[in-house]
Order: structure tokens, then sequence, then C-alpha cells
């Protein structure tokens, strides 16, 4: 490495010390974006929510920049680089490792399952393939609904679907009604919200579906306000819910990461130490399909093959504790 250096410095005539502080200051604010992420103001076009959909993908830029520091035989750029490394292995390092811990108490399968998918019956039969106790699905039409509840009901005796959202469970369900959760304007055909209660050997659950409006990338920024209002909705919902243990299984069209899903993760168990990574299904760059848990702890989340959806489903171990 000295001789690298003392080489890189008789052929440019500058110390390797003077050269890249362009990279070095990148690789700071690189780190910097990485660390304070919440302080990026949402005010216009709610760029600080897009920074965090895809925040673990900013981690791109280290070996970027580290191909250009050796291409410019910069220490200063290579030692400035160990600051958004340390950052980013902090942050999602537990992400990357996570494994499966073993048996868990309940397992439950997520899934948008498209409201174009040509291939219902063959969707079906993926979730089955995952052995769950629970299996939400969004977006369920009405020409479609009929298959899934065909091909689900030999193993799963007890269902509840209000609007485009449906609950399939090996427990009993009580207590099912329908969860408003429309942002303001939204007319009351928009139904993709649903709560209730499954009764399983442990206890108790409330087991809440949603599907939040979608997010769009435009000219103008990124427009998530009806998908934020829709979230401040449902965490209330949450707040309110009498039942210790609570499960909730959505397409959220957000990240965990993301500040606009706040008024729910900050009230659940995210389950962020996985990635898997669910939309879109040809290349998955983000989770937003999740599992998460209130008085009980997600073990694990993972994807499941790729069925006729643009997501991918998600399954995850819940550990309910004592």
């Amino acid at each position: 490495m000295r001789g690298w250096l003392r080489w890189g410095a008789r052929a440019t005539g500058r110390s390797p010390w003077a050269r890249g502080r362009v990279l070095a200051s990148l690789a700071v604010l690189t780190a910097a974006l990485l660390a304070f992420h919440s302080v990026v103001p949402n005010t216009v076009g709610r760029i600080g929510s897009l920074l965090e959909t895809f925040l673990p993908w900013l981690g791109l830029a280290v070996p970027l920049l580290l191909a250009l520091a050796l291409l410019r035989r910069s220490a200063l750029a290579l030692v400035a680089l160990l600051l958004p490394a340390a950052v980013w292995g902090f942050l999602f390092g537990g992400r990357a490792a996570a494994g499966d811990s073993g048996d868990h108490d309940v397992t439950a399968v997520q899934h948008n399952v498209s409201d174009v998918n040509a291939d219902p019956a063959g969707t079906a039969r993926t979730l089955l393939d995952a052995g769950p106790d629970l299996i939400a699905l969004e977006e369920l039409t009405a020409s479609a609904l009929p298959v899934y509840e065909r091909t689900l009901a030999p193993r799963y005796p007890h269902r509840a679907v209000r609007g485009t959202v449906g609950l399939w469970s090996k427990y009993p369900l009580t207590g099912v009604r329908a969860l408003d959760i429309r942002p303001q304007g939204v007319g009351e055909g928009w139904n993709r919200g649903m709560r209730a209660k499954a009764r399983t050997p442990r206890g108790d659950i409330a087991v809440y579906v949603a599907h939040l409006p979608s997010v769009r990338v435009q000219w103008r920024g990124f427009s998530s306000g009806r998908r934020d209002e829709s979230a401040g909705l449902l965490g209330a919902a949450l707040a309110a819910e009498k039942l210790d243990r609570v499960i909730l299984l959505g397409d959220l069209n957000g990240t965990v990461d993301d500040r606009g899903l706040d008024p729910v993760t900050g009230r659940m168990d995210s389950a962020g130490e996985d990635f898997a990574f669910s939309w879109p299904a040809a290349l998955p760059v983000s989770r937003i399909d999740h599992v998460m848990t209130r008085a009980a702890s997600v073990a694990r989340v993972r994807t499941l093959p790729a069925t006729g959806s643009d997501h991918l489903p998600v399954a995850a171990g819940i550990d309910l504790g004592p």
C-alpha cells in the first residue's frame, strides 16, 4: 500500500493526502445522508421520504467512490470512505446477515396479489407451499376471489374479506370489521382495510390487513401525501386496539425507514432486521410489504417465489412470547 501511494506521488507530483478532496467530501456527504436522513426536509417534493425509501442503496456509493479513490491514488479519500462504510454497516449490516432462528409460534404470509394477476390459482398454491397459519391478500377482485377461496379453503377454513383485502386463517376469526383508512376526498367504495380477532391456542390476537395508497415519483417529487394520511388513520386504529397482541399484514407502500409510516412503525415491531425486498417483483429494490407486531416479535421476514403479481409474497415467523 505504501509503495502504491509513493508511486502515485511520483507519478503526479502531489501527496496522496492532497488529492481526492472532492471524493473525500462525497464520502462524508454519503455518511451524513445515511446517519441523518431524518433531517432531510419533506417540505419540497417529500424528498426526505424518497431518500428513505431507497436508503440502503445509498451504500452503493461506497464501492463506486472506492474505485475512484484507487484510480486517483488518494489516501485522503480512502480514509474518508471508512465513515460511510461504518455507518452503513451499523444501520444495515444486521439485515444483510439476518437468518432464520428456528420454529415460531405463528407463520404469516402477506401478498399484494395484483388486480391484473392472470394466475390466481398458481399464486394461491405458491402461498400454500410456505405453510403459513395466516395469509393476507390485497387487490382482490370479484373475478379472482372465488379462485382464491376454492384453492385455500381446504387448509384455511376461516376467512374474512372486506373490500379488496382478505384474511385466510387456520384459527377461528371473530369480530371482523372493515377499517376506514380512506384519505380525504376518496369515495366510500375504496375499502382497503380490515380487522379481525384470531383465536389461537396461545390466546386472542388482533389481526389487521391494510393496503395503503400508492406513491409515485413525479416531476414535482414524491407523491406520498395520501399514503401518509392513510398511515395516520391506520396508526390511530392500532393505538385504539384493546387487545395486547396485534399482527399487522399489509402493503404499506413504504419502507420501515420512510418517515411517512411513522404513525404505524412507531407503534409496532417493524421487523426491520431483514431486507426481503418485495417490489417490484422483476427486480426488487425495496420492501413495501410488511408483517408487523405488537406484544410479539417478528423473528424473520423472507420473500417467496414470484407469482403473477408485481409484488413478491413475504413470509414471517412470529414469536408470541410467554
